[in-house]
């Protein structure tokens, strides 16, 4: 059964980006923004990160957290980061466990192909640990901003 707004967020322990590892409950007491994008350095991802990272003090000052998540290793985030300048947190979900769990490990398909990957997706997460907010099969252009509004009226 597919997550709803209202559940409880599946508690997750994943490797992150400069080391260490990152709890849900990590993030206990403060909302939480949980973005999942395919993949580090493509176009789409590249925009919806440096567009979110953009964004960081206006997240702060509404007590909002923003993390990324995608399948790609610790070792690549640290050098997306450091390519693109980007300060927040990213998440290296090799096993798809915390995808699967939030129900966006999917079949996907290009150009006539079948494969499974990421679909980008966004968990506006409250400060109790419950699901505000979910966007699904997210368009980049504007949606940082749409959280945003969201994390404010949260």
């Amino acid at each position: 059964m597919a997550l709803q707004e209202g559940d409880r967020a599946p508690d997750f322990s994943l490797p992150r980006d400069g080391g260490g590892e990152a709890t849900l409950a990590g993030f206990r007491g403060r909302k939480l923004v949980l973005y999942a994008y395919p993949k580090d350095d493509t176009a789409g991802c590249t925009r919806e990160a440096i567009d979110f990272n953009r964004l960081r003090p206006e997240f702060a000052a509404c007590g909002t957290e923003v993390v990324g998540v995608s399948p790609d290793p610790a070792g690549r985030h640290d050098r997306f980061k450091l390519k693109h300048g980007l300060a927040l947190t990213l998440l290296a979900d090799e096993s798809q466990a915390l995808a699967n769990a939030y129900g966006i490990w999917v079949e996907k398909s290009l150009y006539g192909r079948k494969y499974m990957g990421i679909e980008r997706a966004t968990f506006l997460i409250d400060a109790e640990g419950r699901i505000a907010r979910i966007w699904r099969k997210v368009k980049v252009p504007g949606h940082a901003e749409e959280v945003l509004a969201a994390a404010r009226a949260l």
